[in-house]
């Protein structure tokens, strides 16, 4: 049977950090739902849909990944409810620090409690990726920083368009 994960996140936008989770998720699933989160409780810089092209743009183009084994969407609903759409019973999600897991552990508690059959595994991003974060990443942009040790040529792209444009 074909292991499903949903890797969900904001991905605002998409870093070195989320793209080890990425990679070393696909080792232990076949296949893997990139769900980026549309929700309003946060301000984006990049709306849901430019997100997903800037995924796509990073995955496919800038580092060649399988696009059999990788499908990015938008979702605004619980986590939960993807998992029943998707058929599976796997959460990634990503740690960067020991500040992330207490937020972390509730949120995988919350999505137990909502459906039993789901587990969620944490994975860790590399040591020299930890530190990365998407906010960083925008205020680096923003400030007309060097990015290439943080994200993609075409994330980067995708940031100073959008800094361009919003001057």
């Amino acid at each position: 049977m074909k292991k499903t994960a949903i890797y969900p996140g904001t991905f605002d936008p998409i870093t070195f950090g989320h793209i080890d989770v990425i990679k070393k998720s696909l080792k232990i699933v076949d296949k893997l739902i990139v769900a980026v989160s549309n929700g309003s409780s946060k301000k984006y810089l990049f709306n849901s849909n430019e997100r997903v092209q800037i995924i796509k743009k990073a995955l496919f183009k800038d580092l060649k990944n399988d696009q059999k084994r990788i499908k990015v969407i938008t979702f605004n609903n619980l986590t939960t409810s993807l998992c029943k759409k998707y058929n599976s019973t796997l959460i990634l999600r990503g740690l960067r620090a020991v500040s992330d897991f207490e937020y972390e552990f509730q949120l995988a508690g919350m999505n137990r409690k909502l459906n039993q059959k789901i587990e969620t595994i944490f994975l860790m991003s590399d040591v020299e990726n930890q530190i990365i974060s998407s906010r960083f990443v925008k205020e680096i942009a923003e400030l007309k920083g060097d990015l290439k040790k943080f994200t993609t040529i075409n994330t980067i792209k995708a940031l100073k368009n959008k800094y361009d444009e919003n001057k």
